[in-house]
This record gives C-alpha cells, structure tokens and sequence, in this order.
C-alpha cells in the first residue's frame, strides 16, 4: 500500500468525499436525479456512473441507481482526474542537497508540485524527471513520483523528493508520524494575538466552498500549528489594536491542507496575497508596499525543513531565506514603521 503523501499546502487535486444530503421531498425522486439536484456540481450522467463503481454510499453502505431514495446523507466518493503522464523538462533545480535516495530542492514560487489539470507542464516532477532520470522513485503513481510531501504552486520553499523507493517508504512514514521539523515564514495581514502561542483545530473542506478549507467544529482532522509574532510592522490604528502587518513564523505539528493560511486566517491575521483565505483589504500603506514588492501569490515560504534520513540515518536540516518578492515586502513594510 503506497502510504498518504503528507500535505501542508498544497492545491487540491486528489479525490475528495461529497456529502450530499437528502430531505424527505427526495424520497419521490430516482436516487440519481435527486443526488444530481442536489449536487449541482455534479451531473446526472455522473453520479450514474459513481453509482455504477459502488462510489455512493448511505449509512456507509454502497447504493447504485436502484437503491429506493432515503432521506440522509450520502457520500459520494470523487476519484481524483488522472493526468497526463508527465515528461522530462530540463527545468533549472536550486539543489540543496543529494545523494543515492533522496534530493532537497528549494522550489520557487509559481512552480506546481505535479502535473493537474491547467499544469501538465513546467512541474516540479517535470524538472525531477529530467534531474533524476531513472532513478526517481515511482512508488508514488507515475502523477507524482518521488513526491511525498508538497507546496502550493503559489508557495516557495525546501521540498525533498525520494529517488529510490526505499526512501520513500521511510520518508513517507516520517511525515505520517509527523516526525519532520517544518517552519513557514509568513507576512500576515494585522497580527495573530498573542504573539506566540498553539492553534489547535479541525480542518476539513468547508460547508460553503467546496474549494476551500475551513475550521469545522466536528468532523475534519486534527490540525496543530506553533506560531511566533517575529516582527510587526505599521503601528494599530488603535490603542491596543493589530499592527498593520506582521512576519509570523509558523511550525507544524500536523499537515493539513492549507492549514498554515486556514489557521491564521482564523486568528484575524491572513497571509497577505492569499486569494483564497486572504478576506478583507489590508491598510492603505500595506496595499502600497505589496504593489510596490511586486507580489502576486500568497506571502508564505517554507524555511526549515529537517528530518532523519530514512536510509543513513544522519540528521537532516535545511534553511532557506524568503525569495525576493517576500524580502522586498519585508523591506517596504519596514517603512510603514519609518518616521
């Protein structure tokens, strides 16, 4: 069994579980016409061929399209969109370390882990392909081979890649236990308060948007974040108020999806650049030194990755600094604070 690929924030290709529920008006309906009503996203045609697969279950028991129409909830199981099998490119690589088993890599922002649907090129396994040759692993699915944790497109930072399958089994049960060390540099709109603690939620895919992660009440997966207020930037526009900005770092105890940019959205202060999680406009000043940095993705970077090498057994530890849209951020923040 190929072991789950850890994620911290990453864009959301694989499949994912619908719940669709159903109310007694339902009842009058075939099963496949009421779940298409009720699913907009999906069409008939569809949910008739979940149906078929035993995709679709009710009280955790598959259904198919003559199963009689119960109020309830019902799970639709989505497998993920198989892309294209992917192709060396010859990609420029900022290597940081490599050896028989593994490669570190500093991935830039822009640059998508693996081929999806509106990136079959230009990824990450695109340019391993080409680094590695055969000897990348392919224990991960010819989609992502080597790859057992990833980055949003949009997110800079140090990534390791397995190049034989030995490691990636050992890789992959590391970040399972989450046995890594992981620290994010971000640039928040305001401030998380205090200015360090413990973020402990649940995250799952919200209610709302189905695109999105949320912080649910129920259900979902444990999700832990550490995080300091390193610097803040631009005073509050009231005492005892949030800073204009601020440089948080943030390590992680768990990898959800999204979970860095959910979390700290969550405590009021929101990567900024983030399109996804970044709600409401940042200050005046703030939306000048972002225009003036030039960034165009989330202000997230992974700097530290360390971890035990699951075949040499050395201890491993990588840090790298912000790419320079961020640092130019930085600079310009620091002049909302000059006199």
């Amino acid at each position: 069994m190929t072991p789950d690929i850890d994620s911290e924030d990453l864009e959301e290709t694989d499949g994912e579980t619908l719940i669709v529920s159903l109310d007694e008006t339902a009842r009058r309906l075939r099963l496949d016409k009421a779940l298409a009503e009720a699913a907009p996203t999906l069409s008939r045609a569809r949910i008739q061929a979940l149906l078929d697969t035993g995709a679709v279950s009710f009280a955790d028991a598959p259904v198919t399209a003559k199963s009689k129409t119960l109020p309830g909830d019902y799970a639709i199981a989505i497998p993920p969109v198989a892309p294209a099998d992917p192709r060396p490119e010859a990609i420029p690589l900022t290597v940081l370390f490599e050896d028989a088993d593994l490669i570190v890599i500093d991935k830039p922002a822009g640059m998508a882990a693996h081929p999806a649907p509106g990136n079959q090129t230009g990824t990450l396994v695109n340019a391993l392909l080409h680094h590695c040759g055969a000897s990348l692993s392919g224990i991960g699915g010819v989609a992502r081979p080597g790859i057992v944790h990833r980055l949003d497109k949009d997110t800079s930072g140090v990534m390791v890649a397995a190049k034989s399958d030995r490691a990636h089994i050992g890789l992959s049960a590391l970040f399972a236990r989450h046995d890594i060390e992981r620290t994010y540099i971000a640039l928040t709109r305001g401030a998380p308060s205090p200015a360090r603690g413990r973020i402990e939620t649940r995250i799952g895919r919200s209610s709302t948007d189905r695109k999105k992660m949320a912080v649910l009440k129920s259900g979902g997966r444990e999700a832990v974040t550490d995080y300091v207020v390193q610097r803040v930037f631009g005073a509050p526009a009231k005492p005892g108020g949030a800073p204009m900005a601020a440089r948080v770092a943030c390590t992680l105890h768990t990898g959800r999806t999204h979970q860095i940019r959910v979390h700290l959205a969550s405590k009021g202060a929101p990567i900024l650049g983030d399109p996804t999680y970044g709600s409401g406009s940042p200050a005046a000043p703030v939306r000048a030194a972002i225009a003036e940095a030039g960034l165009a993705r989330q202000a997230l970077h992974a700097a530290v990755l360390g971890f035990v090498h699951p075949v040499t057994g050395e201890s491993l530890r990588f840090e790298t600094a912000p790419p320079g849209d961020m640092r130019d951020l930085e600079t310009s923040l620091a002049q909302v604070d000059a006199p």
